[in-house]
């Protein structure tokens, strides 16, 4: 039976591991520690807080923790007191079988850097396993005639410990006639062999029991038994010979279950009974028996189940040929599994960021990840590549760990997530890959201000708009995103006509919508600049600006005013007068009218309403102008009274209308005749109006005959002047510009009408003699409209004759 595994005290297993986990060495990122095996959890290991360069309370800030590809954490941080130690009970054999050396690798990584470190702990042996037989009992058979010096196989014993702990020795219980022989193996494993002594006889002994026991070089020794039957047989003189005493063969780890692997021949020249061979394993593991079959009859070996080189990569067994007089030979067999590229890479994802900043800078750390392939050699070599169209690079960190980083300036504008696919392919034949898809969203900051689509923009709103209506909309756009496209409108602050612009519009911060905020006058303000600012919410705010032209349309809202005549501000009407010897077509007077609107609201035109005798007059449609259509006749009234209408273009029309009253005679005292006569026959309405008539034409003829005895008494002292006067008078060129009057904008031609009178005084009568009508047009001075002076234009004074006046009177015709 085997010895119990020796009880390590606690006292003796601290003092162990505090002396063990002090050895470390930290070379190019690399901490190592040692630790021996079948610790309890939480067992110290080593100081990781003080090889780091950290405080224990700064392991947890920074994000130090463990990264390993095992599926199984094998240790662990302990933040409170800043060591590693172990998560668990650690098993060397478990963990690395034979192998003399057992190094456990893991990556330490601090969050907040992005920074791998390499920690390697090797697990050391303890004599925790004794030495073990397969089997507890074996049997064993040998010819009664075999020759002192032959030898028996016995079955080896296995010891998971390795080194000093290790299988050292075997020894056989004492006896008579066997020895025990170790043998080294080429594959450094110690062979037990019984060596017979002294010839056996089977009469007197049938069966020897013997006890052999395995012994490792642990402190204390532990050993493991097993119990041999030595069969004694008769006579079988040859005994069985492979061809080869080692069998080698090399196997891809693909091939398919059932196939034949290789043939083992072992011969024997007896006959019968004694020459017939059957192949067995012995001393197999359960891998072996569970892995390969050994055909009894044959020696042929097939799989019964997949190779795989990751799980074992050779396979080392021993095969007996035993003839039917119990004597046997051995061989051995080695099956080497040729590693086949079919597991793809693997990829390991430690640290990611979901999001990023669009102004992050170039090289700015998306991803820690690691790659492994559990191939070797091409097969397990991998390489790992993104897409090139992105902008960012894969830079390889310590041992298989990348950093995906920034490489160039993000806009989310332009690409706001991108799905970054990282490949790992290794090198085999044919070669195989894996991808893993990593989604990153670029947040925005607010880099565009506000755009709108066009430079400017033009509206225009018809006059006399209701308070309140909606004039036009803007719209800017931001292609950022949140409140950094959230855009505000407002008005740039500005005045028109000395009033601020925000007391003729506003805007709807939100929409962009303006709106009057008053009634327009197109008469008074024709257009309005504004200046429209989109702000964005960022922070800070960017914005832009576009001008707008408000325009003013035009509404028909004016009728014509009429200028001349101007009505007398008592209600009396002015006189124009007409000689009876007038042809038609003489120009009476004039109508002028102006219209505040413009374009077709002010084109005016002009037509009779209604007149005391039809036909006598015409109005010209464009002009006004008040002619005689006919040539006057003695029984035409003396006054004559038209009404004349104004009208414009506009929808609807609007129009105004003036009285004329025109006095037909020949001489003053007969108009005023006339006019005294007909008193009687105006209507009870008119009575106001005619007397006004009557002390109109009676002042102006006292005026006038007033300024000719003054000009007769001052004619020869203005002698010198009076052909100056003529000559002015006579002169129609290059009238000047004042002769037209504007009013808003429109310009009415004012016209004098100028008839020579002549006055005798021998009758004691003033004649008012009109000669032929005169249809010229003249003009006169501003000045002389300003004074209303008569212009006298005294003709050659014959002192001889009778005292005869004659003097041009021109009477002005609005």
């Amino acid at each position: 039976m085997a010895n119990p595994p020796r009880r390590w005290s606690c006292s003796a297993l601290l003092l162990f591991v505090t002396l063990l986990g002090t050895q470390f060495e930290i070379g190019s990122g690399q901490i190592r520690y040692s630790v021996p095996e079948e610790l309890e959890k939480g067992s110290f290991v080593g100081n990781i807080s003080k090889d780091l360069g950290l405080e224990p309370r700064e392991l947890a800030g920074r994000g130090v923790r463990i990264v390993s590809r095992g599926k199984t954490q094998l240790f662990a941080l302990n933040p409170r007191g800043g060591s590693l130690v172990t998560a668990g009970r650690v098993d060397r054999e478990e963990l690395c079988a034979q192998s003399a050396r057992c190094l456990v690798s893991f990556n330490i990584l601090v969050e907040d850097k992005m920074k791998m470190l390499g920690v390697e702990v090797e697990i050391l042996d303890i004599n925790d396993n004794p030495p073990r037989f397969r089997d507890e009992e074996l049997k064993v058979k040998v010819n009664e005639n075999a020759a002192a010096g032959t030898r028996l196989v016995l079955p080896f014993a296995r010891d998971a410990d390795v080194g000093v702990n290790s299988l050292q020795s075997y020894q056989l219980s004492s006896n008579l006639h066997f020895s025990l022989d170790v043998i080294r193996g080429t594959d450094g494993q110690k062979y037990p062999e019984l060596v017979l002594e002294q010839p056996l006889d089977r009469e007197k002994e049938t069966v020897h029991n013997l006890l052999l026991t395995a012994l490792d070089g642990g402190h204390p020794v532990l050993s493991g038994t097993t119990h041999i039957r030595v069969m004694v047989l008769d006579a079988n003189d040859n005994t069985p010979q492979f061809t080869r005493s080692e069998y080698k063969v090399s196997v891809p780890e693909n091939v398919p279950v059932g196939t034949r692997l290789l043939t083992l021949t072992a011969t024997d020249p007896d006959e019968g009974i004694n020459g017939k061979l059957t192949y067995s394993f012995r001393n197999e593991e359960d891998k072996i028996s569970e892995t390969f079959q050994l055909d009894s009859d044959l020696g042929e070996i097939s799989t019964i189940q997949s190779l795989d080189y990751e799980e074992s990569r050779f396979y080392l067994m021993e095969v007996v040929a035993q003839d039917g007089g119990a004597l046997l030979a051995s061989a051995k067999v080695l099956v080497t599994v040729q590693d086949v590229n079919d597991n793809a890479p693997e990829v390991i994802l430690t640290s990611l960021t979901r999001s990023l900043s669009e102004d992050c800078l170039p090289g700015t750390v998306i991803a820690l990840f690691s790659v492994h392939d559990v191939d070797s050699g091409e097969n397990g070599e991998i390489a790992c590549s993104i897409p090139k169209d992105l902008p960012f690079k894969l830079e390889k960190s310590v041992d298989n760990y990348y950093h995906l980083l920034t490489m160039s300036a993000l806009d989310r504008e332009e690409t706001s997530n991108y799905n970054i696919t990282l490949t790992a392919t290794d090198h085999g034949t044919p070669p195989l890959s894996t991808e893993n898809h990593i989604s990153l969203e670029v947040t925005d900051v607010n880099d565009n201000p506000p755009h709108f689509p066009y430079a400017s923009y033009s509206t225009s709103l018809p006059e006399n708009n209701p308070r309140g209506i909606s004039i036009f909309s803007v719209t800017a756009h931001d292609p950022d995103n949140g409140e950094n496209a959230r855009v505000t409108y407002s008005l740039a602050e500005a005045t028109s006509q000395g009033a601020p612009l925000s007391s003729y519009v506003s805007i709807n911060s939100e929409t962009g919508i303006l709106y009057a905020l008053q009634s327009f006058d197109y008469e008074q303000l024709r257009d309005l600049q504004l200046l429209v600012t989109a702000r964005d919410c960022g922070n800070p705010p960017l914005s832009s600006n576009v001008s707008l032209n408000l325009f003013v349309l035009d509404q028909n809202d004016n009728a014509p005013e009429i200028l001349y005549p101007a009505l007398p501000m008592d209600g009396s009407t002015g006189v124009e007068l007409a000689p009876r010897s007038a042809e038609p077509g003489y120009l009476v007077t004039k109508v002028v009218a102006v219209d505040r609107d413009s374009g077709q609201n002010a084109w005016l035109s002009y037509r009779l309403l209604k007149t005391s005798e039809p036909g006598l007059f015409a109005v010209g449609l464009h002009t006004g102008e008040v002619r005689t259509a006919r040539a006057l006749l003695d029984r035409d009234a003396l006054k004559q009274s038209l009404v004349v209408a104004v009208q414009d273009h506009g929808q609807p029309p609007l129009s105004a209308t003036v009285t004329l009253t025109v006095a037909v005679a020949d001489n003053i005292p007969e108009v005023l005749a006339d006019l005294g006569s007909t008193r009687t026959f105006v209507n009870p309405d008119d009575s106001d109006l005619t007397l006004y008539l009557v002390v109109a034409v009676v002042t102006i003829s006292c005026i006038f005959l007033a300024f000719v005895i003054v000009l007769l008494a001052l004619r020869l002292h203005r002698w010198h002047k009076s052909r100056l006067l003529q000559a002015s008078g006579s002169d129609l060129a290059g009238v000047p510009t004042s002769h037209f009057v504007g009013v808003d904008g429109m310009r009415a031609f004012l016209q004098t009408y100028s008839h020579e009178v002549s006055l005798t005084t021998d009758s004691r009568k003033s004649h008012l003699i009109f000669p032929q009508p005169n249809y010229a047009d003249t003009l006169i001075s501003e000045e002389s409209c300003e004074k209303s002076e008569p212009l006298l234009i005294p003709d050659k004074i014959d002192a001889n004759k009778e005292e005869l006046g004659i003097v041009q009177v021109s009477f002005l015709f609005w």
